[in-house]
C-alpha cells in the first residue's frame, strides 16, 4: 500500500485516530479530515484533533496533514429537512460524500472511518449500508471487527487516548432516539431533500488545511 493515499475522517474521539494509525502502519499516506460541527459543538474538539495529528506524527514519524470542513452547515440542513431520528445516519452520509469529494481533489483512493460494528446506533449493519449505498468510492473500516477495549488498548499504546478523553462539548444536535435500521427509501428521500451531492461539494470546497 506504499503508494496509497487515503482521507481519514477523524473526530476528537478514541476510535478514528486508531483507524488512521492502523492505515498508516499498512503503508497508506493518511490525510486527516475533521468535520467541524460548530455551532453544534465547541472549539475544544478541533484543538484535540490538532493534538492527535501531532501525536500521530510523533509516534509514527510520518506526516498527517489535517483539513477541517464546516460540517455544522450540513447538520443544520439535515435537522431542518429530515426526520429527527435520521440525523446521525444522514450526518455520516454527508460526511462520507464530503470526504469523497476532498479525496478526489487531493488524489486519494479511499476514505477511512473508525466504525466498529454495532458500537453505536449509526454503526449497525443496516445503517452502515444506508449511509453509503450510492457513494461510488471505497470506504476502509480497519476497526470494524474490534471491540472498544481492543481499540482503547491501541489508543493508549500510541498515545492518543489521553488526548481523546480531554473534555469537549459533544454534538448538541444528536436526536434523543436515533434510528438503528435505516430504511433505504427514506434515506433516498432525505438525500434528495438536502440535495446531498451539491451540499457535499460545497462543504468539501470550503475545507482548509489547518496543519
Amino acid at each position: 500500500m506504499s503508494d496509497t493515499k487515503v482521507v481519514s475522517l477523524v473526530s476528537g474521539g478514541i476510535d478514528s485516530p486508531v483507524a488512521s494509525y492502523l492505515m498508516s502502519e499498512r503503508g497508506a499516506q493518511v490525510i486527516l479530515l475533521h468535520m467541524d460541527n460548530s455551532p453544534y459543538s465547541d472549539g475544544r474538539s478541533l484543538e484535540n484533533v490538532k493534538a492527535i495529528a501531532e501525536r500521530l506524527e510523533e509516534y509514527t514519524g510520518r506526516e498527517f496533514p489535517l483539513y477541517s470542513a464546516p460540517h455544522g452547515i450540513s447538520q443544520g440542513i439535515i435537522h431542518e429537512k429530515c426526520a429527527s431520528n435520521y440525523q446521525c445516519v444522514m450526518c455520516k452520509r454527508l460526511m462520507q460524500k464530503t470526504a469523497r469529494n476532498l479525496a478526489e481533489k487531493l488524489g486519494a483512493s479511499a476514505i477511512v472511518m473508525g466504525d466498529s460494528l454495532g458500537q453505536v446506533a449509526s454503526q449497525t449493519l443496516r445503517n452502515i449500508k444506508g449511509e453509503c449505498f450510492d457513494l461510488g468510492f471505497p470506504i476502509l473500516r480497519p476497526l470494524i471487527g474490534l471491540d472498544k477495549l481492543e481499540i482503547m488498548d491501541v489508543a493508549k499504546r500510541i498515545g492518543t487516548y489521553e488526548i481523546s478523553i480531554r473534555p469537549a462539548k459533544g454534538c448538541t444536535i444528536v436526536p434523543s432516539k436515533a434510528v438503528t435500521d435505516a430504511d433505504p427509501a427514506k434515506m433516498a428521500e432525505f438525500t434528495a431533500a438536502v440535495d446531498a451531492e451539491s451540499l457535499a461539494a460545497r462543504i468539501a470546497g470550503e475545507a482548509v488545511r489547518i496543519r
